[in-house]
C-alpha cells in the first residue's frame, strides 16, 4: 500500500486512465498493457469515487472522476509502494521526475495528460453563469434529446445535440449541462473510444471538471 491507501496496481489504473483520455474498456487495460484491474480493486476505486465504472455492450469501461484526477495528483507528493525489480525502480524515478518537473514549470499535473491539439472552451466567467437562462435551456436540451432516441436511456453524442438548441450560445448550453449533471436521471460521460470522435465531436464535448463529456443519457424524459 502507499500513503494514499491504493495499491501499486490501484494507482497504476488511475494513471493508465489519465493516459488514456480518462476512460478506458476493462479488457483493454488487459490487452495493451497487461493490467488486470480485478473485481475487489474495481469496487475499490469505485466506492472511493476515484473511478466509474459501467456497462458498455458485454464489457465495463472505466472513467476517471474528477476526485481521481486529484488523487493522481496527490500522489506525486506521497510515497508509491515499494516494488522489487526494475519495473519499480523505473516508476520512482519517473515519479521523481514528474515532481521535478512539476516544481519547476508550475505546471498542474493534469496538464502533462491533455492533448494540445483538443480545443478547450476558456472557463465560463461568473457573471454569465448568473445571466444564462439556465432553467429554460434545460427542458430543450430535454425536448431535443427526446428526438434523438428511441428510448429514454439512450446514449446521443453532443455534437448532434447541440445543433437542435436553436439560437442558445455554448457558454449557455454548457452551463446548463453543467447543472444537469446533478440530476439523478442524468449522466454525461466521456466516449471510451476516444479514437472514434471526429473533429466535431471533441469541439462538441463540455469540459466539466477537467474531463472532457461527449455523450449525454436521460433516463426520465
Amino acid at each position: 500500500m502507499s500513503d494514499s491507501g491504493l495499491s501499486f496496481t490501484e494507482i497504476t489504473v488511475l494513471m493508465l486512465l489519465a493516459h488514456e483520455g480518462e476512460t478506458i474498456a476493462n479488457a483493454d487495460l488487459s490487452k495493451r498493457y497487461g493490467v488486470t484491474l480485478r473485481k475487489e480493486s474495481r469496487e475499490k476505486l469505485n466506492d472511493l469515487k476515484l473511478v466509474e465504472s459501467r456497462k458498455q455492450g458485454r464489457g465495463i469501461v472505466h472513467t476517471l472522476t474528477d476526485k481521481g484526477w486529484g488523487q493522481l495528483a496527490a500522489i506525486t507528493n506521497v510515497n508509491v509502494p515499494t516494488i522489487r525489480g526494475a519495473g519499480g525502480a523505473a516508476s520512482l524515478v519517473l515519479l521523481s521526475l514528474v515532481r521535478r518537473v512539476l516544481a519547476q514549470t508550475g505546471q498542474k499535473f493534469n496538464e502533462l495528460f491533455l492533448l494540445n491539439d483538443v480545443p478547450v472552451d476558456p472557463p465560463v466567467e461568473a457573471e454569465v453563469v448568473e445571466e444564462a437562462p439556465a432553467e429554460d435551456l434545460t427542458e430543450r436540451i430535454r425536448a431535443a434529446y427526446a428526438k434523438l432516441v428511441e428510448k429514454p436511456g439512450d446514449w446521443v453524442n453532443l455534437v448532434r445535440l447541440r445543433p437542435l438548441l436553436g439560437d442558445a450560445t455554448r457558454e449557455e448550453v454548457d452551463i446548463a449541462l453543467k447543472g444537469m449533471i446533478h440530476l439523478p436521471e442524468v449522466s454525461i460521460v466521456p466516449e471510451s473510444n476516444r479514437k472514434t470522435l471526429t473533429p466535431e465531436a471533441r469541439t462538441a464535448a463540455v469540459i466539466i471538471g477537467e474531463q472532457e463529456k461527449h455523450l449525454i443519457a436521460i433516463e426520465a424524459l
